[in-house]
């Protein structure tokens, strides 16, 4: 069975509730998984926006270093750069230039600018990367190169 990634909040391809947008609480929503590979040694997630008007896709969160036997991460984790639950977790840079930097930015696309695709994206690592807190999305893709055991996507809506 292939690795499995969902949330209680929203369905895949649903739309993100607002209490998880910049414009309602800011708050990341609770995602489950299934299915973890045998030989994971740790997770990453990714979440970012292709459809954002930008070069590359907005990233609205890096997390990383989440310990194998961890099934799930609750709604509204600090948006700090360690984290003490999930226990040696950290958390790395968004695409925000200033403000909230680091942990979990909600959808808040351009009004008008139609359907945004939110890509919540979890990595099986062969082994625990050497990683300081406050990665960027870039520098933890290229850490996680030939350690990728597998992967599992959610995808949730948002537009204003």
């Amino acid at each position: 069975m292939a690795m499995q990634l969902s949330s209680s909040a929203f369905v895949p391809g649903g739309a993100i509730p607002r209490r998880y947008t910049g414009e309602g609480e800011d708050i990341s929503p609770p995602l489950q998984w299934t299915a973890v590979p045998a030989g994971t040694q740790e997770l990453a997630l990714i979440c970012d926006d292709p459809d954002a008007p930008t070069p590359e896709p907005l990233v609205h969160w890096v997390l990383y270093k989440i310990p194998p036997q961890i099934t799930a991460l609750p709604e509204g984790l600090p948006k700090t750069s360690q984290l003490s639950q999930p226990p040696g977790a950290m958390q790395g840079k968004n695409s925000w230039a200033s403000g909230q930097t680091i942990g979990y930015r909600g959808p808040m696309p351009p009004p008008g600018h139609g359907v945004h695709h939110y890509h919540f994206t979890l990595y099986a690592l062969d082994s625990p990367l050497n990683i300081q807190p406050g990665e960027t999305k870039k520098n933890l893709l290229k850490k996680m190169e030939g350690h990728i055991l597998a992967t599992a996507e959610l995808i949730g809506t948002y537009q204003r």
